[in-house]
């Protein structure tokens, strides 16, 4: 059975047969009875990227009344939906995100909370859907690993050039319309240009 558990870019949580490089939560948000999702889509504000295994440990998917287990394809694509490095089994990476957010917002170092509090209200929008921004500037001149929407398509920037996403990866494409926003958090987006690098699947040769 193909469960509900995989994300896209723009924050939802669907079924899919492909398997993703990084899982995450957002609490608990399943029936470990049924291994489905309950109705909220989320029971914190702190989203998180996690690793698959750690430790030697895999978790058993959806099986227990703890947080609920989430995929992603990429780290691109879990900071586009609002999630973050988590500070247990990424710590390096979430050290690296916490001071490159604090560069690139100019603040101090935040603790995990005050960044979730930011990310809160940069990913959802008034009626709890995934939250659009306008972009600054050309596409070309945003970070690496940022993530752009095209109506319904989403699209990661690497080197001023964009790709489609797909469940596989990515495809070297132009967005269709000249309708485009931006979908990964602002706060995010200063972080990536700040310098923090995210995890981004390798991307398919057109």
């Amino acid at each position: 059975m193909t469960l509900q558990n995989r994300v896209t870019p723009f924050g939802d949580i669907v079924a899919a047969p492909y398997r993703g490089a990084l899982m995450g939560n957002r609490g608990i948000i399943h029936d470990p009875a049924t291994r489905t999702l309950l109705k909220r889509r989320w029971t914190t504000r702190a989203w998180i990227i996690c690793v698959c295994e750690f430790k030697g440990v895999r978790r058993e998917v959806m099986a227990r009344r703890s947080w609920t287990e989430l995929f992603f394809l990429d780290e691109a694509t879990a900071l586009a939906a609002g999630h973050r490095p988590c500070f247990y089994c990424q710590r390096q990476q979430a050290k690296a995100f916490q001071a490159a957010w604090a560069d690139g917002n100019k603040t101090s170092i935040q603790p995990a909370p005050a960044m979730d509090a930011v990310l809160h209200r940069e990913r959802l929008d008034a009626k709890g859907g995934k939250r659009r921004h306008p972009i600054e500037g050309q596409i070309k001149d945003l970070p690496n690993g940022t993530m752009i929407a095209s109506g319904e398509d989403a699209y990661a920037v690497k080197d001023g050039v964009t790709y489609l996403w797909s469940w596989q990866g990515y495809t070297l494409s132009d967005p269709s319309s000249r309708d485009v926003m931006l979908l990964t958090p602002p706060a995010t987006v200063l972080a990536l240009r700040a310098g923090y690098n995210p995890l981004v699947h390798l991307y398919i040769k057109p």
